[in-house]
């Protein structure tokens, strides 16, 4: 597996920052279409099969891609438990601005469509186009607080965490204060969102982590000339079967 390239930050109180990434640049036909840029879920990283399987397909068809890792995730500077919505936003913005040129699409999974969605708050005339798969906006709110016993929620404010078992992960997910909290500064679905390009959403039927009722509120809530919601029967949040990865090629290459 090739080593990652590193994107460097501007320190914070002389820590050095950095995110590491793999770009593929466009080439051939692939020079005249959008950009497609990968966006990780909650603890996730760039090393997933649906980020291997674009990235396979963009160098086959000569498209520019890009897959990163946030801080805290994967192969990047920082430590999980230290960042947040906010953070993991900034840092898709950095990385879009600086490691791609022209309009992209953005391919937001999980806790990614939420990122997406913040990203196109900022980059609003480079986004080409959102595919979310099973994208999960405000989860910090809507599913982690709203999902926590009282006890829990007490002892998250007094100790700033609490740990919880994960069926993607021998170790136990991290949830502090500080993500809470500034989830709540971040929060897209209390407003419409708009999007002048295309948007798909792509969701699982079979998902345990994010449901089909969030995927419509979402399709309710984006303004667009053309948003669709795919359901796929049996799909699970991976969403990364056969199937599911074919469909999303074919997704990328319909709305480009």
């Amino acid at each position: 597996m090739p080593s990652p390239s590193y994107l460097e930050l501007t320190a914070v109180n002389s820590v050095a920052r950095r995110i590491a990434y793999h770009k593929t640049d466009a080439g051939g036909e692939g020079e005249t279409q959008p950009g497609v840029v990968f966006l990780g879920g909650f603890k996730s990283d760039m090393e997933g099969s649906k980020a291997l399987h674009l990235e396979a397909w963009a160098k086959v068809t000569g498209r520019q891609f890009l897959r990163f890792d946030y801080r805290g995730h994967g192969q990047s500077s920082d430590e999980f438990e230290n960042g947040c919505i906010g953070d993991w936003a900034d840092d898709a913005v950095e990385a879009i601005s600086r490691l791609t040129t022209g309009p992209q699409i953005l391919i937001g999974s999980s806790m990614g469509g939420w990122i997406s969605l913040l990203v196109s708050r900022v980059l609003r005339p480079r986004i080409a186009a959102f595919i979310g798969i099973a994208a999960a906006p405000d989860f910090t709110e809507g599913g982690m607080w709203a999902e926590m016993s009282e006890a829990e929620r007490e002892t998250l404010m007094e100790e700033g965490r609490i740990e919880r078992p994960s069926e993607y992960s021998d170790e136990p997910y991290v949830f502090t204060k500080k993500l809470i909290e500034d989830g709540r500064d971040h929060l897209v679905l209390r407003s419409p969102v708009s999007f002048a390009g295309p948007v798909r959403l792509l969701q699982g039927t079979a998902d345990a982590d994010v449901s089909t009722e969030t995927a419509l509120r979402l399709l309710d809530h984006i303004e667009g000339p053309d948003v669709r919601l795919t359901l796929v029967q049996g799909a699970d949040h991976r969403f990364s079967g056969e199937r599911e990865l074919v469909l999303l090629i074919e997704t990328v290459e319909a709305v480009s």
